[in-house]
């Protein structure tokens, strides 16, 4: 079937049923970022393969409601689907609700796949859509459409060591129960993935990209039942986890579970990380609590042992990226290197490295204008060649098993233009003013969102995404609670969090200049004022120089990043032969 057969399938359906308007999220059950194969309903319906997206479709009209990050993708890839690009005012927010407020007569009916709509997002759609009668109905029209949909994953999952993690299964359940006691609550749902990946020290090999396992969690006051099929663990992992009092039951029998809560008891739910579905299957007697899970803030503050292997993989992953850079300053323009052939040049540099798992989220390689869209992913139709001309952006990142990474760094290749030195020099000024900052303890991360973009706001530039974003232990390269981002989210930045500072301009149809690091929350000073923190820089890799406009940089800005390529080569440089060792010594030369 076509896009447009696809669409007027679905359409076929909504009128069997009366129903006005059908909204497909970018989710699965478990209201994942990254989607299993199953879950992918946008791109099977509209060609459109941006990984955060909304489709509603009504009588009339079929659109895509997506950010800034995918508006030329977005464009380009709607073409002659059916399928219109309404682009977002702001990232994150359900403006397509307002829409259908205006756009649907009363008493309509909207439909949707409870199983890939946030309990947030279902409560919004009633109370915003109240005044109009609307009703709601679950339907999963895609799937019934869909013949050839992709099975569920069922790769084999695995535990981790406590020695690898730093925190055994019964401690971290202890300090969730504390959570849960001060709150009063008698149960716990969770549905994100990562959260039962850091819960119960589990990894697998479901999702692309994120080493997680399609599985649920029931906490209770006096036992635990994860919902995952038995199939997948050993016969050992399934013994230790028996020895922690934790039950492991069949995936499919949460529903019915959930169903059997006693009415006078309490269930903590994150309305985020729940689909509306699992929540209806609580009987309406029991008290819901709507809050964030506890371990999501206990997941973001890593442990000693998290950090210190979260160190050493950096220095691995600082080696790979060296040896790339080598490869393609010296090959350019001597063999054709095409964005996806340097992606899967550097993965092999990545594989070489003890540990190295995967990826951790796919590889943006963007030449010259590609540079600017900035979650391009390079196709066979859209890959172009790589030459000593322009600006190449590469974003990548690496799961190791002791750590999870994420950089971003830009290549000059040649004859580069005044404006692309100026653009360059202010986006690496601005990642060095985030990284180098000092900030009272309380400081949020809209805060650390303004001060990164300060030298950049100075030349009136900026950029439509954040500057941060958490980042997991070998986990989801996306986590919370905390981010950097202008949005006024009132989470403090703690102790011990990863988090990426990624600024950027993007000039259409020329090139794109995005550098980032991962930094760990540390202390600085206390004094009568307060206690201060600071940003160690995690990240160990060259950042190229040859387009720094030195004169436009401040002596604290020349001073660390002086700093930062002294350190880069005292830990990188062992782990590197003469020749990329020599390489390394002229990336990190003083300025």
């Amino acid at each position: 079937m076509t896009h447009p057969e696809k669409l007027a399938a679905i359409r076929e359906l909504m009128k069997k049923d009366g129903v006005a308007a059908y909204i497909i999220p970018s989710a699965d059950p478990h209201i994942s970022e990254y989607l299993p194969d199953f879950y992918k309903s946008i791109p099977f319906v509209t060609g459109f393969t941006g990984s955060v997206s909304t489709v509603v479709i009504t009588e009339d009209f079929a659109g895509l409601w997506a950010d800034s990050r995918y508006f030329v993708q977005a464009e380009e890839q709607l073409k002659n689907s059916g399928f219109e690009l309404v682009k977002l005012k702001a990232q994150g927010v359900a403006e397509y609700i307002d829409w259908l407020g205006e756009k649907l007569p009363t008493g309509s009916k909207i439909a949707f796949d409870e199983k890939t709509v946030s309990v947030l997002l279902g409560l919004q759609l009633e109370k915003q859509l109240a005044f109009n009668d609307v009703s709601f109905q679950h339907q999963d029209y895609v799937g019934q459409i869909w013949k050839d949909r992709p099975s569920l994953p069922d790769e084999p999952a695995f535990l981790l060591a406590d020695e690898v993690v730093g925190q055994s299964v019964p401690s971290k359940l202890e300090a969730i129960r504390s959570s849960l006691k001060k709150q009063r609550v008698n149960y716990h749902l969770v549905s994100s993935l990562d959260d039962m990946a850091w819960i119960f020290n589990l990894r697998g090999q479901d999702v692309g990209f994120n080493p997680v396992v399609l599985s649920f969690a029931l906490i209770a006051e006096d036992k635990v039942k994860i919902y995952l099929d038995q199939h997948k663990l050993t016969a050992s992992d399934l013994a230790t986890l028996s020895a922690q009092n934790v039950e492991v039951v069949g995936y499919d029998t949460l529903a019915s579970d959930l169903q059997q809560i006693p009415s006078d008891s309490s269930i903590l739910i994150d309305p985020k990380r729940n689909c509306l579905f699992m929540y209806k299957q609580v009987p309406a007697g029991v008290q819901k609590i709507l809050e964030t899970n506890p371990s999501t803030y206990l997941k973001a503050i890593k442990n000693e042992v998290e950090i210190a292997n979260t160190r050493k993989t950096m220095i691995k992953d600082g080696a790979a990226m060296t040896k790339f850079f080598k490869w393609v300053k010296e090959n350019v323009d001597k063999v054709e290197i095409t964005e996806i052939s340097a992606a899967e040049k550097l993965r092999g540099f990545r594989a070489e490295q003890d540990g190295f798992v995967g990826e951790s989220f796919n590889t943006i390689a963007g030449y010259k204008a590609h540079g600017a869209l900035p979650h391009y992913a390079a196709t066979p139709e859209s890959d172009v060649q790589v030459k000593a001309d322009g600006l190449f952006l590469v974003d990548s990142g690496g799961q190791y098993q002791y750590g999870t990474t994420d950089i971003t760094r830009v290549l000059p290749m040649g004859n580069n233009t005044d404006e692309e030195s100026t653009d360059y020099t202010l986006v690496l000024k601005a990642m060095i003013e985030g990284c180098k900052t000092r900030f009272p303890k309380g400081t949020c991360g809209y805060q650390i969102d303004a001060i990164t973009r300060r030298p950049m706001w100075d030349y009136a530039l900026n950029y439509g995404h954040g500057t941060g974003h958490g980042v997991g232990y070998y986990l989801n390269v996306h986590e919370g609670p905390h981010i950097f981002n202008a949005s006024a989210t009132p989470i403090a930045i703690e102790l011990g969090t990863i988090t990426s500072i990624e600024p950027g301009i993007y000039r259409i149809g020329k090139h794109g200049i995005r550098i980032e690091n991962l930094v760990l929350t540390v202390k600085d000073t206390a004094n009568e004022f307060n206690e201060f923190y600071a940003f160690e820089s995690l990240t160990l890799a060259p950042i190229d120089t040859t387009l720094v406009k030195k004169e436009l940089l401040e002596a604290s800005h020349i001073n660390w990043l002086n700093n930062y390529h002294q350190e880069v080569y005292e830990k990188v440089s062992p782990l590197l032969n003469e020749e990329e060792k020599a390489f390394l010594k002229e990336m990190t030369k003083a300025i």
